[in-house]
């Protein structure tokens, strides 16, 4: 059997979960989560880190000796201008050009700016960053991102850090069946279960953060998403038995004995 691999922006990955390094009560805990999780990609808030510090150079060289590829965030931001001027300056202290686009509209539910977010995403795209964009679970939108040249697209599962899982499975569905490039649900799961749904319905890959961090043992919780991730994705490719109203026997009556089938 070939191995399962996933491909983005030319980058390729064993793993199909992908972590944050936020909301952790520290850094010990957020590294020993990490390695938990078995996650190579693992994504870093220009903003919100000062990778001037002693714990910003720590996470920093945490992450490179690990070999983990980092994926910088534009969290925080709420205008394209915002967006683009971070994604300038991670590109500079990190020397990647991926960027996890993120713009945010609200700040109290934190959902994305569509019209700011395709606005970054032009200029990104043409400034040849390989743009992963974070938006809503709208198909239209989640095309139109695509054909300005993202190379991954990341529609919300709910709203970031509300743990209320896939709220809208017929969207996401909606999403895979027409786009060409990965789709990796960003926001809003909760625990295990609602990570092997988003990988059942062929999420190429799924981002968690908060989940995991803010989780009573982040630890354990890592260990359940990585597993999560796996059962889904291989239960995605086994393909799942067609739901019917009634069940049908694993084995057919005909010659049963005792059946009123049997033949004589």
């Amino acid at each position: 059997m070939m191995e399962d691999r996933l491909v983005i922006g030319g980058k390729t990955l064993r793993s199909r979960l992908f972590v944050g390094t936020g909301k952790f009560v520290n850094l010990e805990l957020c590294r020993a989560a990490i390695e938990a999780s078995g996650a190579e990609v693992v994504t870093v808030a220009v903003r919100r880190v000062d990778f001037q510090s002693a714990e910003g150079q720590a996470l920093t060289e945490f992450l490179i000796k690990g070999g983990y590829m980092i994926l910088p965030n534009t969290a925080g931001c709420y205008t394209a201008e915002d967006a683009v001027r971070t994604a300038r300056l991670a590109r500079e202290l990190l020397g990647t050009p991926f960027i996890k686009l993120e713009v945010i509209g609200d700040p109290k539910t934190l959902f994305p700016d569509v019209v700011q977010t395709i606005e970054a995403a032009k200029i990104l795209v043409r400034e040849g960053f390989a743009v992963m964009a974070y938006t809503n679970d709208d198909p239209v939108t989640a095309k139109r991102l695509e054909e300005l040249g993202c190379v991954s697209v990341m529609p919300l599962g709910a709203p970031i850090g509300s743990g209320l899982g896939i709220r809208n499975p017929y969207n996401i569905e909606i999403i895979l069946e027409q786009a060409k490039v990965p789709i990796v649900v960003d926001a809003g799961v909760g625990t295990a279960s609602d990570v092997s749904i988003a990988m059942e319905l062929g999420c190429h890959a799924v981002l968690v953060n908060t989940a995991i961090a803010q989780a009573k043992d982040p630890v354990r919780m890592a260990r359940a998403m990585r597993l999560a991730v796996e059962a889904g994705r291989e239960a995605f490719l086994a393909g799942r038995i067609p739901k019917r109203l009634y069940a049908s026997a694993s084995s057919p009556l005909q010659g049963v004995i005792g059946s009123k089938h049997q033949h004589t």
